[in-house]
């Protein structure tokens, strides 16, 4: 009876971490999905990944692909752009960004997601500072 206690325990432990790995692989598709519409200047697409809280401040795609361009350049164009420790907290994650911009600096992005009603993840924001800058 003890023996099946505890793989049923260790079965529970084991589904709740894969899914907790689903949710960060979800966020960061959805992370990178937008990376590459900034790439290829597609602010239709990098739009949708936006939460309602940030289509409620930037209305328009037009308007949200000039804030990202004119506030987040090594977000918009970078040499290199990889997933660091990704945080689930409730409906939420945080996933940090390793970026190199396009004049060979290093950054540190944060990321934070909101689980959709629908299920999906969309970004409520980014906070940027460059690699070894204090927060």
């Amino acid at each position: 009876m003890r023996i099946a206690a505890l793989l049923v325990a260790i079965s529970l432990v084991f589904s709740s971490s894969a899914a907790q790995a689903d949710d960060v692989g979800a966020a960061q598709d959805v992370i990178r999905a937008q990376e590459q519409a900034f790439a290829r200047d597609d602010a239709a697409t990098a739009y949708s990944h936006a939460a309602p809280a940030i289509k409620e401040i930037f209305p328009a795609p037009g308007a949200f692909m000039s804030m990202v361009q004119s506030g987040y350049p090594p977000v918009y164009r970078h040499k290199s752009f990889e997933f660091g420790e990704g945080k689930i907290e409730g409906n939420w994650i945080a996933q940090r960004v390793h970026i190199i911009d396009a004049n060979g600096e290093a950054w540190e992005a944060l990321y934070t997601l909101e689980q959709q009603p629908d299920g999906s993840y969309k970004i409520t924001g980014c906070s940027l500072l460059k690699a070894g800058q204090a927060v």
